[in-house]
């Protein structure tokens, strides 16, 4: 099962919530401790862990208490105000988990980017504050730590397959280095910006996304707005500082993607993967016949898995055709606006189902003409795999019996055997 997790904030995102859901979600407070230790920096802070009540609701709050005598005293303020290179080193050297390592050295790169861009300096040149600097540390590092521990699997490109709501702005001023700031801060609207994420306003005067927040989640999470198909398995509860209209409560749903079942059982092994998926229609009688070509492309671009179309007479004897796509549930609505953006209808069906799929993959294959991939489709686990269907690639064969001029059929005989040769 994919573990996946999705972070639903109401009142926005903070380090310390982050650090408290996962808290929340069984990650000992020890284990965050001890790793953190690799850093450095114990001598600094203490991190500590308590039920709070937010508007009547009980959740996990997460102190970093700052140690007394290690800031506030200007003198040492250089040592303390860290720049990025001194930062990462600190992380490099610290031992953690690849994983967690990977994502903190991310995260910070991305906050320091962001910060950079707002004072017109280079990332590199970007001073974290004296305090600011061991909270971001333990927070950023500790919410990496956290997120590798729960063992929430990671995406082709390393990431954690982690989800998160539309962000609220917040609002009002915040007191900062620079004297009084508008809210959402600089850092933060930059980081917004960098990944196109959607906000709404809650009506809530205050600064609810900080920058440590910001950077955690515009860094980690793949996808921003509505749930993705979860089948949730624990909430963890990660408290904010203050009191807020609404509990102050970030919400951090784990689970396992309901999109990709992998074979759970042995006597199912051999079943083919079940997979959730979104099936369009609408049927349409005033189009020119020339727009239903490009629709197809338009559709295929917005990443339908395949498009259909069949004749069908409609109402007042008028000859029409049915228009069905088939996507992923992730796709639904870029899908929806191709047919509404160049079709004519004025209504599309949805229905949701699953479907069987073979686990599939390319080979390629050489013939006496040159390459053609082949597409081999088999059931069951990789050891006792039954091929059931191979395909040679429809364009490969096409453009070797062009160039050669030779009957496509006999390309694709010629890939077959070759592929069965090999096999």
């Amino acid at each position: 099962m994919n573990k996946i997790a999705y972070l639903q904030c109401p009142t926005g995102i903070s380090g310390d919530m982050c650090l408290g859901a996962l808290v929340s979600l069984g990650v000992p407070v020890e284990y965050l401790v001890e790793k953190l230790n690799g850093l450095g920096i114990e001598q600094e802070y203490r991190l500590r862990a308590e039920l709070v009540q937010r508007n009547g609701q009980q959740a996990t709050k997460v102190h970093v208490d700052l140690i007394q005598g290690h800031h506030h005293d200007h003198e040492h303020s250089h040592h303390h105000g860290r720049h990025l290179p001194e930062i990462e080193r600190m992380i490099l050297q610290a031992g953690l988990p690849s994983r967690a390592e990977a994502w903190s050295l991310a995260v910070f790169r991305q906050l320091a980017v962001a910060e950079g861009a707002v004072h017109g300096i280079t990332p590199e040149k970007v001073h974290f504050h004296e305090v600011g600097a061991v909270d971001a540390i333990v927070d950023i590092v500790g919410t990496c730590l956290g997120l590798d521990w729960l063992g929430i699997e990671s995406n082709n490109e390393g990431l954690p397959l982690l989800y998160c709501s539309a962000f609220p702005t917040g609002g009002g001023t915040v007191r900062a280095a620079h004297g009084q700031m508008a809210v959402p801060v600089p850092a933060v609207l930059k980081l917004w910006e960098m990944r196109g994420c959607p906000v709404y306003s809650n009506g809530i005067e205050r600064e609810l996304v900080t920058p440590t927040g910001a950077a955690i989640a515009t860094t980690l999470v793949r996808d921003f707005g509505a749930p993705p198909a979860i089948a949730i398995k624990q909430v963890g509860l990660g408290a904010g500082s203050i009191n807020l209209p609404i509990p102050n409560i970030l919400r951090f749903w784990l689970g396992e993607s309901t999109s990709l079942k992998s074979n759970v059982t042995d006597s199912e092994a051999t079943s083919p993967t079940l997979e959730t998926i979104s099936v369009l229609e609408t049927q349409i009688d005033d189009l020119n016949p020339q727009a239903i070509g490009y629709v197809f492309e338009a559709l295929f671009t917005a990443g339908a898995v395949d498009v259909f179309t069949q004749p069908i007479g409609m109402k007042k004897s008028r000859p029409g055709i049915l228009l069905t796509v088939i996507c992923h549930p992730e796709n639904l609505l870029s899908c929806e606006a191709v047919l509404f953006g160049e079709t004519t209808t004025l209504g599309i069906r949805r229905t949701t189902g699953q479907r069987a799929i073979l686990q599939r993959e390319i080979q390629q294959v050489e013939t006496k003409y040159g390459q053609v991939r082949v597409k081999v489709a088999w059931r069951g686990k990789l050891q006792e795999k039954q091929i059931t269907n191979v395909q040679p690639e429809y364009e490969d064969c096409a453009e070797l019996a062009l160039k050669y001029n030779i009957p496509w059929r006999e390309i694709q005989r010629l890939a077959l055997h070759s592929w069965y040769l090999e096999n």
